[in-house]
């Protein structure tokens, strides 16, 4: 989940040492990195993710996105037909097309770990609002903007949106969105990760100052490692692709991983390689590189 415009660094990273094994799995972002500012993917970005499969190497979409936002690339899954959203909190089928999502693995944020945080950071950062990302619905308090282009199912205070008996109390939460109209973007993801502390993960993936939370130990990387693991791929096999400060996690942890020439600082200082950006088609630009390569 992303906007565009200028990004700016909160911390730097470790790169990532480059590995030699043959790639069996590519995990790439969507918003900036494998979509283009229009948010179409390219015919170039196309032909390289089917000659990637055809060559009998797995593309995992790995982003922010909730899965009722996937329709820009449900056409693009091939064979497995799985996504990772909502950075790391869902692994979705998405065979089904727009609408028939089907959930295969939920990391949910615990509803007291959510409620700390949100009480945690309108503490240190007052004017904080906030919004409720869950797997089918989406809820928010009445002053958060309309960033999303949808329309909330329910405008009430956080703290009521996360009662036991909210609606959609039955759901799993995936995420909680805050957002500050003043604070500088990576100044407030500093400010609410000593904050919130171990009570659950932040990050971010717009350029505003728009915090993603999620579980503890939830993120894009452990995910996609959990996928991995289940197909008995281990990282060093992994190729990474992304553009925000979301996706250092997985580029640290892959066993090659590329930023794009658009990205954040902080994914350039993790990423082992660097591509072009993702209006000149940069992650097509490795894939036809890296199937050149393969004997």
């Amino acid at each position: 989940m992303r906007e565009n415009g200028p990004v700016t660094s909160a911390t730097r990273q470790p790169e990532t040492p480059a590995s030699a094994a043959p790639p069996r799995l590519i995990a790439t972002d969507l918003d900036g990195t494998l979509l283009r500012d229009d948010k179409s993917v390219s015919p170039r970005t196309v032909a390289a993710l089917a000659a990637a499969e055809e060559a009998g190497i797995e593309v995992f979409f790995v982003t922010g996105r909730p899965a009722r936002w996937m329709d820009v690339v449900s056409e693009h899954v091939h064979g497995h037909g799985l996504a990772i959203c909502g950075n790391g909190a869902a692994v979705v089928d998405l065979h089904g097309g727009p609408g028939a999502h089907r959930f295969v693995k939920v990391r949910e944020l615990a509803r007291d770990n959510a409620l700390d945080a949100v009480g945690l950071l309108r503490d240190a950062a007052p004017g904080t609002v906030y919004a409720v990302e869950q797997t089918y619905g989406f809820y928010q308090e009445p002053h958060y903007p309309k960033l999303h282009m949808e329309t909330p199912d329910t405008l009430a205070p956080a703290e009521r949106l996360l009662a036991p008996d909210a609606p959609g109390a039955d759901e799993p939460v995936l995420k909680i969105l805050a957002y500050h109209p003043t604070i500088d973007p990576d100044a407030f993801l500093t400010l609410a990760r000593i904050a919130i502390g171990d009570r659950a993960n932040v990050t971010r993936s717009s350029p505003s100052a728009l915090l993603e939370i999620s579980g503890p130990d939830v993120s894009k990387a452990s995910t996609l490692a959990l996928c991995c693991a289940e197909r008995g791929i281990s990282h060093e096999e992994v190729v990474a692709f992304g553009d925000m400060p979301n996706d250092v996690e997985m580029l640290t942890w892959a066993g090659r991983s590329y930023a794009m020439g658009n990205a954040h600082p902080d994914v350039i200082a993790a990423a082992s390689g660097r591509t072009v950006a993702n209006n000149d088609d940069g992650v097509a630009v490795v894939i036809e590189e890296m199937l050149a390569r393969l004997p």
